[in-house]
C-alpha cells in the first residue's frame, strides 16, 4: 500500500507581498519554507485556489500555464515574478475522471494559467518551480457541502504521490485588514480561528460531527466578520473532503496583523 500523501490548508497571505519582504508576512513565509522540510517531495501538486471560480469544478490541463498577476497596486516587481511550472494534462485528466465517476459536473482549460494563489505560495515552498502543477477551481455557487464532496471524489490522490494544497486564508476581511482599529475586532478575529481549529484538529470529533460543523461554518460567532465572502474558507472543505479525517495545526498566527491557521494532513 502506498503512504498517503500529505494535504495541507495554507494561507497565501496578500497579493504578491509574500514575494516582497512585507513585514506582515515574515512569519507565514518562514512557515511555509519549513512545513516543505517535514513532507515528502511530491511528483505533482493539485492547488486549490481561493482565486478561481467557474460554473462547474474546472481543471487547467495546459503543459505550460502561464502566469496570472491577479493583483493591482503593486510594485513593478509583482508583475515580473517568474514560477515557470511545467502542467500535468495527465494528473488533470485524472482529476476530471475522477469528479465525472463521483457525479461532480468538471471541465478542462488548456488555455488557463495559474494565479497567485498558485504561484506564490509555491515559489517560497518550492522556488525551484520543478514539480509539475494543476490547479482547480472552486464553484460559483460557494457550497459547503459541495465542496467536501469535490475533495471526497479526488480522495485517492493521495496514494499517487500528490500533494494537494487548499490556498486560502483563514481570516478574510479585506475592510479589516485596511483598518488600523484593534480590540474588539481582533477578539472576533480569534474566537472564529479557535473555532476553526476546535473543528479541524480535535481528534475527539466524529467525523459526521466534524463534516457538520465545517458544513454549518457561517453560523459560528464572527463567522460573516472573518469571511464576509466564503471564498477563502473553501479550499479548506475540499482539503477536508480529499483526507476525511482531523488534521494537525501546523500554523497559528499573524498574517497582515491577524490570526490566521494553516492545517496538515
Amino acid at each position: 500500500m502506498n503512504k498517503l500523501s500529505p494535504v495541507i490548508y495554507i494561507p497565501h497571505g496578500g497579493g504578491p507581498l509574500p514575494l516582497l519582504g512585507d513585514d506582515g508576512h515574515q512569519k507565514l513565509v518562514a512557515f511555509l519554507r519549513g512545513v516543505v522540510k517535514t513532507i515528502t517531495k511530491p511528483s505533482a501538486i493539485l492547488v486549490i485556489s481561493a482565486h478561481w471560480e467557474e460554473g462547474k469544478a474546472t481543471i487547467t490541463n495546459g503543459a505550460i500555464p502561464p502566469l496570472i498577476y491577479d493583483y493591482y497596486g503593486f510594485a513593478d516587481e509583482a508583475y515580473q515574478v517568474e514560477y515557470p511550472a511545467d502542467g500535468s494534462p495527465q494528473l488533470a485528466e485524472t482529476i476530471f475522471r475522477l469528479l465525472k465517476e463521483a457525479g461532480i459536473d468538471a471541465k478542462l482549460d488548456d488555455q488557463r494559467g495559474f494565479d497567485h494563489g498558485l504561484f506564490v505560495p509555491l515559489k517560497v515552498m518550492y522556488p525551484s518551480a520543478s514539480i509539475p502543477c494543476v490547479q482547480l477551481s472552486l464553484t460559483r455557487d460557494l457550497n459547503s457541502e459541495h465542496h467536501i464532496k469535490i475533495g471526497e471524489a479526488l480522495s485517492e490522490l493521495r496514494g499517487q504521490d500528490v500533494l494537494v494544497i487548499g490556498s486560502g486564508l483563514s481570516f478574510h476581511n479585506i475592510a479589516a485588514f485596511m483598518s488600523e482599529k484593534s480590540g474588539v475586532s481582533d477578539t472576533n478575529n480569534e474566537v472564529f480561528q479557535q473555532w476553526l481549529i476546535e473543528t479541524c484538529a480535535n481528534e475527539t470529533l466524529t467525523e459526521s460531527e466534524r463534516r457538520k460543523r465545517l458544513t454549518e461554518w457561517s453560523n459560528v460567532p464572527f463567522a460573516r466578520y472573518c469571511h464576509p465572502r466564503e471564498e477563502h474558507l473553501l479550499p479548506l472543505h475540499v482539503c477536508y473532503g480529499v483526507a476525511g479525517s482531523g488534521a494537525k495545526l501546523v500554523f497559528y498566527d499573524k498574517v497582515m496583523g491577524k490570526k490566521a491557521c494553516a492545517f496538515l494532513w
